[in-house]
């Protein structure tokens, strides 16, 4: 019975491996049926949906890995040098005067020790821009380097020099010596990009050469600096990334990687780029003389509010509000005044207030230009000479040090109480009327000016003394903000102040 069971055991057991062996030849064909499947639906492109690898074969040899070297002092940085002269330990306890024995020891000699070495630095990503070894990367990449190491994706090794950089708008160029012809990135259009384009960038994060990563536009001219208008995208860029291109589907540079937004540290989905057009024209200045020359036409600027740009009657709150001139600056001798909106400057429209310092910075010092202002209810064109950004601030203008006569009237619809100026001191602060607060409650607390305050406008119209100051204000309108163009300390600025009932 035994030897029976035996048997029927190892026929079941043999059925069994049998049908199991059936069983998987079976899904094994099934498997290669389906991979077979895959591959060739994968030889057909999605509609919508781009495929990069001709463009990743087309451009990533023109992307180049960058290591820095950093010299630092190896000396020994507890409370006293070793190899100082060991007298300055006894005048650190009994005073410079202190005379130490004749026999004290000399400074031991370590040999050919070195007091620094060089260490790494960081890691970034640049981008061939000619054949004979111009590269882009960020300043930021190769700022305090001693040394700057650039390697192509073929391997090969070089020690780059900086010809030029600038800090402002985060851009450097960089050189190879590379004998051959080497690979180039194409300059394409960064003004013609679209929110939603596809675009890809090609760089070493964390030191991981030619990473390829890709997303879209997510969005264009964005503010985020004095100098630049950046690219926003949502493709991964991490550290490293950093002055690598991003490439738009025409295999063409459309901007230079350049920040993240991020909590972390790492990407979050916010990556900013400096728009190409922009970077090659610091490239050309850095590479004729090694240095950026920026315009500036001496005044300080804000943002125009909604209730300011009504009040005033412009249709938008478009343009540049002024709100300080440099005294004998290029605004001051073109005839610009505080409380002046700037609305175009040399044919360029002034859409926000931001935008004038980068139309200002492009153009060339001496330049004449004209410039577009909105005062007192209608536009007036102004010509300009552009003068150049210098080493040190502006010249600052006077600073108002009033003294009011007695003669003051309470102004009970705005909550002011104000007096006249003495000619001495509007000669001081290069005014010719105005009227200083002595007072405030009311509306005009709410809307935040101060006693000493100057009122040298209301609306369109200015303000030569108290009286006539009665009479503007005795005329406003009870449903609408009055703008009032204040002056307190160095600045300048309209305030808008709604007259109470």
């Amino acid at each position: 019975m035994k030897k029976i069971l035996n048997n029927k055991l190892k026929r079941t057991v043999l059925y069994s491996v049998i049908g199991l062996s059936a069983v998987y030849a079976g899904l094994s064909f099934s498997s290669q049926s389906v991979a077979q499947e895959i591959q060739t639906s994968a030889a057909v492109t999605l509609p919508g949906l781009p495929d990069f690898t001709a463009i990743v074969a087309e451009t990533e040899n023109a992307v180049v890995n960058i290591r820095t070297m950093e010299t630092v002092s190896t000396r020994y940085r507890g409370g006293f040098d070793p190899e100082a002269d060991p007298s300055d330990l006894f005048r650190f306890f009994f005073g410079p005067d202190f005379m130490p024995p004749r026999a004290m020891p000399q400074p031991r000699n370590r040999g050919n020790e070195q007091p620094e070495r060089t260490v790494p630095r960081g890691v970034g990503s640049g981008f061939i821009i000619s054949d004979d070894g111009y590269i882009i990367t960020n300043n930021h990449v190769i700022s305090g380097a001693s040394k700057i190491l650039v390697t192509l994706n073929n391997g090969k090794e070089y020690t780059a020099k900086v010809i030029g950089a600038d800090q402002r708008t985060d851009v450097a160029l960089i050189k190879i010596e590379g004998g051959d012809k080497l690979p180039t990135l194409k300059i394409g259009d960064s003004n013609s990009l679209k929110k939603g384009q596809w675009v890809l960038a090609i760089g070493s994060p964390f030191g991981l050469d030619s990473t390829v990563t890709s997303g879209i536009v997510s969005a264009i001219n964005r503010d985020t600096g004095d100098y630049l208008p950046f690219i926003q995208t949502d493709v991964a860029v991490n550290p490293g990334n950093s002055g690598g291109p991003l490439i738009n589907l025409k295999g063409e540079v459309v901007g230079v990687n350049s920040q993240i937004v991020s909590r972390s540290g790492g990407f979050m989905g916010i990556s900013l780029s400096i728009p190409i057009d922009e970077a090659m024209q610091i490239v050309d200045q850095l590479k004729t003389s090694g240095k950026v020359t920026r315009g500036r036409i001496g005044v300080q600027i804000g943002e125009v509010a909604d209730e300011v740009a009504k009040a005033l009657g412009l249709d938008n709150s478009s343009g540049a509000l002024v709100s300080n001139v440099e005294k004998n600056g290029p605004a001051d001798k073109a005839g610009i005044l505080p409380g002046d909106v700037i609305i175009a400057f040399n044919g360029a429209e002034v859409k926000k207030w931001s935008d004038l310092p980068r139309i200002v910075g492009q153009t060339k010092p001496d330049t004449e230009a004209e410039i577009e202002v909105w005062r007192r209810g209608k536009e007036q064109k102004l010509k300009i000479t552009v003068g150049e950004i210098p080493s040190s601030g502006p010249e600052q203008a006077g600073t108002p040090d009033a003294e009011t006569d007695t003669a003051a009237v309470k102004a009970d619809r705005l909550g002011l109480t104000v007096g006249n100026i003495s000619q001495a001191d509007m000669t001081k602060m290069g005014i010719t009327g105005g009227v200083q607060i002595n007072e405030v409650t009311g509306p005009a607390e709410t809307a935040g000016l101060n006693t000493g305050d100057i009122i040298l406008a209301v609306n369109n119209q200015d303000i030569q003394n108290v009286k006539q100051f009665k009479e503007v204000v005795g005329k406003l309108a009870k449903d609408k903000a009055a703008a009032l163009l204040i002056r307190r300390e160095k600045l300048t600025q309209w305030v808008p102040v709604t007259p109470s009932k």
